[in-house]
């Protein structure tokens, strides 16, 4: 279970988030939608670790990770999927979707062979370097590349935006595979056209601030 108590930061001095608070439950899948600059991606950092909340707590089932360090998430089974992707464009796809497997000493390649089960596409284009990839391709890696680490949880921000509606379409219907892993996800997406067909609840913000809709059905 992911849960946010009253998180604040700031950057440069101005309020991004204000006393947000959520509650994921485990195997949960939820959509955070708000217009650009309400704050999704700064929350999504600050889960990570890369924004420094200023007050509040941040637990992942017994983790306190406001103390964790920001490569510890990967060892939690957290998976991230930024929203400008972050691939390395002289690596190839499979060497950018090992990357969490090295950054926590793992040998074992099984989730490497899930993922192109799930996505046999990449598999395809695995030896091609990133930065040959269209963007929605890349899309798609960064979304491996979240999986493999992403055991337990997985963020995944705006995965949508700016993507081709073929590729889209793919997205969502691999996002909405994930409900029989049991995986707990956080999707953040400007507005609801994409994210209701694979989201059990939905939180919206606005100014840095959270609230649960109510008009949607909740697991």
């Amino acid at each position: 279970m992911l849960v946010l108590e009253n998180v604040s930061l700031s950057i440069q001095r101005v309020p991004i988030l204000r006393d947000v608070s959520l509650e994921i439950p485990t195997g949960t899948s939820c959509g955070l939608i708000g217009r650009n600059g309400a704050g999704k991606t700064s929350l999504m950092r600050s889960i990570m670790g890369v924004l420094p909340a200023e007050k509040g707590s941040i637990r992942f089932n017994s983790t306190d990770l406001l103390a964790a360090k920001g490569h510890e998430r990967a060892a939690l089974g957290i998976g991230y999927l930024p929203e400008d992707r972050r691939l390395v464009p002289n690596f190839t796809v499979e060497e950018n979707i090992l990357v969490p497997l090295w950054a926590t000493n793992n040998a074992d390649r099984q989730r490497l062979k899930w993922v192109y089960d799930l996505m046999p596409e990449i598999g395809r284009f695995a030896e091609r370097k990133a930065l040959t990839l269209s963007g929605g391709q890349q899309k798609l890696v960064a979304l491996a590349r979240a999986l493999v680490a992403g055991k337990n949880l997985l963020l995944l921000d705006e995965p949508f935006e700016g993507v081709a509606p073929a590729l889209a379409a793919r997205l969502m219907e691999v996002i909405g595979d994930l409900r029989s892993e049991k995986l707990t996800v956080l999707v953040s997406e400007s507005d609801y056209s994409h994210s209701e067909k694979v989201v059990d609840r939905v939180y919206t913000i606005e100014r840095g601030q959270i609230s649960l809709m109510t008009n949607q059905k909740v697991a």
